[in-house]
């Protein structure tokens, strides 16, 4: 349950973090895309160094689903703007 409400969190993220900075948005579909990769990845990475537990033991609490929504979030967000770096890149 916890990674799917990272990966939700993250596509989320990608398309927030899209439509508040122009220069990284890439469309809906690859902000979405880019998003659930980076909210995967951010929820493994909370889930790795530990502080799934300190946000509440790795259960479904409120402070675990905070942590999980978090880092999908942020998660989705950066990989959007190394995506978007990448496209940039290439075309030019």
């Amino acid at each position: 349950m916890e990674l799917i409400i990272s990966l939700i969190a993250g596509a989320i993220g990608g398309n927030v973090a899209g439509g508040a900075i122009k220069n990284i948005n890439q469309g809906t579909v690859i902000n979405s895309i880019a998003g659930i990769l980076g909210g995967g990845l951010g929820g493994s990475t909370l889930s790795m160094v530990g502080a799934g537990a300190l946000a509440g033991g790795g259960g479904m609490d409120l402070m675990s689903i905070i942590g999980q929504l978090v880092s999908g979030g942020v998660g989705g967000g950066v990989v959007l703007a190394v995506v978007s770096a990448i496209r940039n890149a290439l075309g030019k």
